[in-house]
């Protein structure tokens, strides 16, 4: 096999495995998430590894909506309580550290979302929401998740990135946003 071939043998597979996600996602659940997100007075996220990356990308985003949004672990942080929405982003449902800060948000009053790949190893005491995500995620896929022929969390974490992109078009457009209004509040100190 020719490197063409091989590359063009890949990308057709991952975009198959993308389009076989999209259409399994849950719209009611959908949905659902965007209510808590549209209806939070703050919004803190968390995620770790590659998911986390997508999760800070999804954050930003956030804020460019006019959302107050806070990550986890940065020192300027502050306490979340009731009317937050604190969104974990926990692929496989069983990273400890994130159910700790899981556990801990629930005791400030916070409503709990989860996003996962992984929705039945999800500790349903601490969590108010579960967005499941039907892709393969590294250590712990659903049975219902899309298989994938990548790596470890690939498509998963991949797929994260997509979904929230496209989870904020919808939400710009509920909140009659406009790109240039988002735009306005990017960083300008780059």
């Amino acid at each position: 096999m020719t490197c063409k071939d091989e590359y063009q043998d890949l990308f057709k597979t991952v975009m198959k495995e993308h389009l076989s996600v999209f259409e399994a996602q849950d719209v009611i659940e959908l949905e659902q998430f965007m209510d808590l997100i549209v209806q939070a007075d703050r919004i803190f996220c968390m995620g770790v590894g590659r998911e986390g990356i997508s999760t800070r990308g999804f954050a930003m985003r956030l804020m460019h909506l006019g959302k107050e949004v806070h990550w986890i672990w940065d020192d300027t942080t502050p306490g979340m309580h009731k009317g937050d929405l604190f969104i974990a982003t926990n692929g496989s449902g069983k990273i400890g550290h994130i159910q700790y800060v899981t556990e801990q948000a629930k005791k400030s009053g916070a409503t709990v979302a989860i996003v996962t790949g992984s929705a039945n190893q999800v500790n349903r005491e601490f969590a108010d929401f579960v967005l499941f995500v039907p892709a393969s995620v590294f250590n712990g896929t659903d049975s219902r998740a899309v298989k994938s022929i990548q790596p470890m969390g690939n498509l998963f974490e991949q797929h994260l990135y997509m979904l929230f992109d496209i989870i904020v078009i919808m939400l710009e457009r509920r909140l009659k946003l406009s790109h240039e209004a988002m735009e306005a509040r990017h960083r300008n100190v780059e």
